[in-house]
């Protein structure tokens, strides 16, 4: 069974909502860009030409044609693609290709672009108003920005003789794209690599020119898998021995494939990790795949058997959804979903603000944010099998202002569960006891929410209004942080982040326009689309399904909170009392909040 890397798109179907819910009663979807609807990797049919300086006349269109050039194919020709933009006189501009083929790219976000109209000697200039998005690298991953400019100039003539197009004169001294760019002419790909106790895969996202053929992206995963992972997510993983590195490319097609390698100490288990990594990492082919040490057959795996037989990270069980009423957990009924009973006593399930339950092998992982008779919130936990019958309420007594939903950190052994909520703009790790342990972070601002992936090595939160994401390491039940990254998002004073999918986020905040929005967002901030804008009410909470579109529910769902009420989508639309299942008779009437999923 494959776990989804789909890079899709969520389209949103307007609807007529209630007043007095702090959504319009009728809501505009948009979506920022084409997003490939395939699984990542996949070629979604032949890839887009180059655009050529023919192609406008106009000076803005031609600019952004120019901004796509050094994305439009092999990464080795963007300088010769990028100077057929470029006037003779300013081919010096542009820095030459280097010495290596280790070709850069600067992404950037276009927020706004402005014209001035030709003068008399038919030149004319362009400016670009940037969100610096990253630096697209060799190995396929999209570094942090190196740049910090917010605006680029371009100086352009006509083209001789008259009526040829256009000539850029004067240029900023850094090959540039647009993640317009990115988007059209790359594709997604997931490599996987080993946690630091080699029990699971954790996902890492990498771009693949999608000019490239069957038989180099296993040449490119091999070489991507030998490099290591990206910087900021080392932490967190193991990478191949050192001194691993492809001999010559992978040879091969339909189900017949051979990688050759040199591997220091190469023994039959670290050749059966890489298998399994090489199975994952290639989700596109079957059949065998033969490993080579030096010229020297040594493994052979079977790819789709092995991707049966070894799942990269265990997957939980069917979703179920949850939310809060009247201080209680109840669970949910929408459409012909799976429904699920709250796997709690009675007893426990009282004035609970917001919570997270998660199911590990036979055990239930149940943490909820309760409030006391002091009106202060806690953390009470609760493992064990269904129903959990044991609670631990956290210290300080005095209890806390605010605190996020919880989060469970799945790549613990259930002897050991452990998670981790924000509490009064801190940080913390939880333990079965409900033991609060302040986590260090070299991040401004205060800490308002934690998501954790389901690999359980990841997690993303929102500290300051911004979004990042860090790796996580566990050994011997020891929980460590590594330095989380902040990730560029044209969202400002973001409140609220989940996982919707091993490769995307699910964020929350104010759009340019500053209205409350919705946005799905790539863990490295290179690939962003709206969800949901014009809001209306500041989203408090947010819940995603990371899995897919398995266990019943359609690919990237999400629900959430806003002006104390319950969202969900596919589509937008608001989580009534009739959806909320087992309300006692003759009960208080209130709106469903703090929604979330159970899996």
């Amino acid at each position: 069974m494959n776990v989804p890397r789909r890079l899709l798109a969520v389209l949103l179907a307007g609807v007529l909502l209630p007043a007095g819910c702090g959504i319009p009663a009728q809501t505009d979807v948009q979506v920022d860009g084409s997003v490939p609807a395939g699984e990542a990797g996949s070629l979604n049919g032949p890839p887009a030409s180059p655009p050529a300086p023919t192609d406008s006349d106009e000076p803005v269109p031609f600019i952004e044609n120019y901004l796509s050039a050094a994305a439009a194919g092999e990464r080795d020709q963007a300088y010769t693609r990028a100077q057929r933009f470029l006037a003779p006189e300013a081919r010096e501009l542009l820095p030459g290709k280097p010495q290596t083929s280790e070709v850069e790219l600067t992404v950037v976000r276009l927020r706004a672009k402005e014209s001035t109209p030709p003068n008399n000697q038919g030149t004319s200039r362009v400016t670009i108003k940037v969100q610096q998005v990253g630096v697209l690298r060799a190995d396929g991953t999209l570094g942090p920005p190196a740049a910090t400019e917010t605006e680029y100039v371009f100086q352009l003539r006509r083209a001789e003789p008259a009526g040829t197009g256009l000539l850029i004169t004067s240029l900023p001294n850094v090959l540039l794209t647009s993640d317009t760019a990115l988007r059209q002419y790359y594709r997604t790909r997931t490599v996987y690599f080993w946690n630091s106790d080699l029990t699971r895969l954790v996902p890492d996202l990498r771009y693949l020119p999608s000019s490239v053929s069957a038989e180099r992206r296993v040449t490119e995963v091999v070489k991507w898998l030998a490099g290591g992972p990206s910087d900021w997510l080392a932490p967190g993983v193991t990478g191949l021995p050192d001194g691993t590195r492809p001999i010559n490319n992978a040879t091969g097609a339909d189900s017949q494939w051979e990688v050759n390698l040199t591997m220091p100490g190469a023994n039959e288990g670290r050749l059966a990790r890489l298998g399994t990594q090489l199975a994952w990492s290639l989700p596109e082919l079957t059949g065998q795949l033969e490993l080579k040490i030096q010229n020297q057959k040594r493994f052979s795996v079977d790819l789709e058997r092995e991707r049966d037989t070894h799942l990269a990270y265990p997957r939980g069980a069917n979703p179920t959804r949850f939310s809060v009423y009247d201080g209680v957990l109840h669970p949910l009924a929408i459409g012909t979903e799976q429904r699920a009973v709250v796997p709690l006593p009675a007893a426990e399930n009282r004035n609970v603000v917001s919570a997270t339950l998660a199911r590990a092998e036979d055990q239930v992982l149940a943490a909820l944010v309760v409030t006391g008779a002091d009106r202060r919130l806690r953390l009470k936990v609760g493992t064990g099998p269904e129903p959990v019958a044991v609670f631990n309420t956290s210290e300080p007594k005095a209890g806390f202002q605010a605190m996020s939903r919880p989060t469970w950190l799945r790549s613990l052994a259930t002897d050991h569960p452990a998670g981790l909520v924000a509490a009064d703009g801190k940080l913390y790790r939880f333990d079965g006891t409900a033991t609060l342990s302040p986590v260090p972070l070299n991040v401004s601002g205060n800490v308002v929410a934690v998501a954790a992936s389901l690999d359980g090595h990841r997690i993303a939160l929102v500290s300051g209004g911004a979004v990042y994401v860090a790796p996580v390491s566990v050994e011997g039940g020891v929980v460590t942080l590594g330095q989380p990254r902040r990730l560029p998002t044209l969202l400002t004073g973001v409140t609220a982040v989940d996982w919707i999918a091993e490769d995307q986020l699910v964020i929350a905040g104010n759009d340019p326009d500053r209205r409350s929005a919705i946005h799905q967002l790539s863990i490295d901030g290179g690939l962003g689309s709206t969800l949901k804008s014009g809001i209306g009410a500041a989203v408090t909470q947010l819940a995603g399904y990371p899995g897919g579109g398995g266990g019943g529910l359609p690919a990237l769902s999400f629900m959430f909170e806003t002006a104390g009420s319950a969202w969900r989508n596919n589509p937008i639309d608001l989580v009534t009392p009739e959806q909320v299942l087992d309300l006692p008779a003759g009960g208080k009437t209130a709106n469903p909040t703090a929604p979330f999923f159970f899996y």
